[in-house]
């Protein structure tokens, strides 16, 4: 009788195949059961605070504050006066050529070229004064309507003016300029400031020498004397 052939016995799996593969399986389980993660959005770049206004003023004043022994108050007053001088000075330059321009009449020649160079001497003036304010740590005039809030010279804008009331109208102009002149000097003095008072006494003998010449030009002949 034939002896029956036995089956191979199964080959088991190792167990620790089979805990990989359940580790797996629960794996891929616990990623789709996961919600997905939210994108994470950008961060704004950082900026830094703006500067409040008052104090950007006061940098940018810092910026301008010319080194100066006089001090802070000194500074301050004496460039307050040499800003008014400044804005009378162009008003008066500006005056004065409207009356070299449109003067007229039988000595036109004569006052033209007067005018003119009375108009040379004080526009020689501006930048030294300017200049001045700001070797003290000041600040100097920046517009013609920071010109026109200062000045004290009176505008003249009509048609026509007679040429002796030209004359005679800078004649009180450079006199009153002088007058001021004067004072400004006086702070100088106040303050020490000799460089600035050295400049307004050449100026005051410049702006005297213009109101004489102006008076004896505008002298109406006598003809008992000739003069």
């Amino acid at each position: 009788m034939a002896t029956p052939t036995k089956k191979p016995a199964a080959v088991k799996k190792p167990a620790a195949a089979k805990k990989t593969a359940a580790t797996k399986t629960t794996a891929t389980k616990t990623a789709a059961a996961k919600p997905a993660a939210k994108p994470v959005a950008a961060k704004a770049p950082a900026t830094k605070p703006a500067l409040d206004k008052p104090a950007a003023l006061k940098t940018r004043a810092r910026a301008l504050a010319t080194p100066t022994d006089l001090g802070s108050e000194a500074t301050r007053d004496l460039s307050g006066a040499l800003n008014r001088l400044l804005a009378d000075v162009f008003s008066l330059y500006l005056k004065t050529k409207n009356f070299h321009w449109h003067v007229s009449g039988p000595h036109f020649r004569d006052y033209h070229l007067l005018l003119d160079d009375h108009a040379t001497e004080i526009f020689a003036m501006v930048d030294a004064i300017a200049e001045r304010t700001r070797k003290i740590g000041g600040n100097s005039l920046r517009s013609i309507g920071h010109i026109a809030r200062l000045s004290k010279v009176l505008d003249n804008d009509a048609e026509f003016v007679q040429p002796l009331d030209m004359l005679g109208e800078l004649q009180d102009d450079n006199k009153n300029l002088a007058a001021y002149m004067r004072e400004v000097h006086e702070l100088c003095d106040k303050y020490n400031d000799i460089a600035t008072a050295s400049l307004i006494e050449n100026w005051i003998d410049e702006t005297e020498q213009r109101t004489w010449f102006l008076f004896e030009t505008s002298r109406q002949g006598d003809i008992t004397t000739g003069h």
